[in-house]
């Protein structure tokens, strides 16, 4: 039986949402996921159709988004629907709603020297198997800095500073660029690289996103295991206690 995906792209143009979408459509369908793609963020609308799916792919930077559609993801991940994304297309969306901050373990801040930038991405070891056998690789992108969850579990680093600026008077820091998360049962999966569709298309960089994506859809299979109904009940309670626009 098929697995289910929803893609929903939108947002700043910059980042080519649509290109980018129909590159990630193509990696799941070789998959063998059925896979819907839309723009407009009134999917998120139906929570019932939500919890059916597997996994979830939000690729959309900035804008503004209605509070119950974070809710109703929120309550779909934590049930077991995977999420898992890119660049700012999940984690420099929605700046003012802390509950999606929350959820995908981080938000962007800035990227030193913009575009263009030549840095390392370093895989690191962890508990996790996830990047076992993909080496060390340079990148020439926006390299972000981002604040994030001390709960995530980080898989890939990139050493700052590369670029000057106010920042490179603080010590060498090493920022996380792939991490996962759990949130309820579901699982969640985040890089950093995917500035645009050249950089999602490069051979290291699709096959974490490749990765990525069969993990975070695998929480599914762990909720049926589980007690959901306890877990997904708490979430619900929390989120609706926040005061997120």
């Amino acid at each position: 039986m098929k697995k289910s995906a929803l893609i929903v792209w939108g947002g700043w143009d910059g980042h080519q949402p649509e290109q980018v979408a129909e590159i990630f459509k193509g990696i799941l369908e070789e998959e063998n996921f059925q896979v819907e793609v839309s723009n407009s963020l009134e999917s998120y609308g139906d929570k019932e159709k939500l919890r059916s799916l597997d996994l979830i792919v939000p690729h959309w930077t900035m804008g503004e988004i209605e509070r119950k559609f974070v809710l109703n993801i929120s309550e779909a991940v934590a049930a077991g629907v995977g999420l898992a994304g890119c660049h700012g297309g999940m984690c420099d969306s929605f700046r003012n709603n802390v509950d999606w901050q929350f959820m995908t373990g981080g938000n962007w801040v800035a990227h030193p020297g913009n575009d263009g930038v030549e840095y390392m991405v370093n895989i690191k070891h962890s508990s996790s198997p996830l990047l076992e056998g993909i080496s060390d690789f340079k990148v020439v992108s926006e390299q972000y800095y981002l604040h994030y969850d001390p709960a995530v579990e980080v898989l890939a680093t990139t050493r700052f500073p590369v670029f000057h600026g106010p920042h490179a008077a603080n010590k060498a820091v090493d920022m996380p660029v792939v991490w996962t998360k759990r949130w309820g049962n579901g699982n969640v999966f985040y890089s950093s690289l995917g500035h645009q569709a050249n950089i999602v298309s490069m051979p290291e960089v699709s096959q974490i996103m490749r990765r990525g994506f069969l993990w975070a859809a695998e929480g599914k299979k762990r909720a049926e295991e589980l007690d959901a109904a306890s877990c997904y009940g708490n979430v619900r309670t929390y989120t609706g206690m926040g005061d997120s626009q």
